[in-house]
């Protein structure tokens, strides 16, 4: 079956229920990354630090929901989470810490605030939309 998805040959339709198409995916870290814009920009982050926390949470969801789209981690071992859903706060939350602890000078308390609520929508995000 993975050649015949790399082939094309196989349809969205033909994912099992315990897997997600591309495009749910995609729409999840989307709505997960607008969110996320919302509540950094009501903390005050700006510039760069906004663009990266935005964009962070846009790239953790849609790496670990396309990286682990399988049905051992997409069916709810404690419904109603799954282990993306467990996952998603905590790889969210790694990836705005390596580039908060990489960009020059101190740490805002926005960006740190920014950060936590970012790793919470996540979680919320993924357990609502998939």
């Amino acid at each position: 079956m993975p050649s015949q998805l790399a082939a094309g040959t196989l349809s969205p339709s033909t994912f099992s229920p315990s897997t997600f198409s591309g495009q749910h995916i995609l729409l999840t870290a989307a709505i997960a990354a607008a969110l996320t814009l919302v509540a950094a920009l009501a903390l005050r982050v700006r510039g760069v630090d906004l663009l990266a926390v935005t964009a962070l949470t846009f790239a953790a969801s849609w790496l670990l929901r396309r990286a682990a789209n399988m049905p051992q981690l997409n069916n709810d071992g404690l419904a109603p989470f799954s282990a993306n859903d467990v996952l998603s706060p905590a790889v969210t939350w790694v990836a705005i810490a390596i580039y908060s602890d990489l960009r020059p000078g101190p740490i805002s308390m926005p960006l740190r605030r920014a950060r936590a609520v970012a790793a919470l929508l996540a979680f919320a995000v993924n357990v609502i939309t998939i």
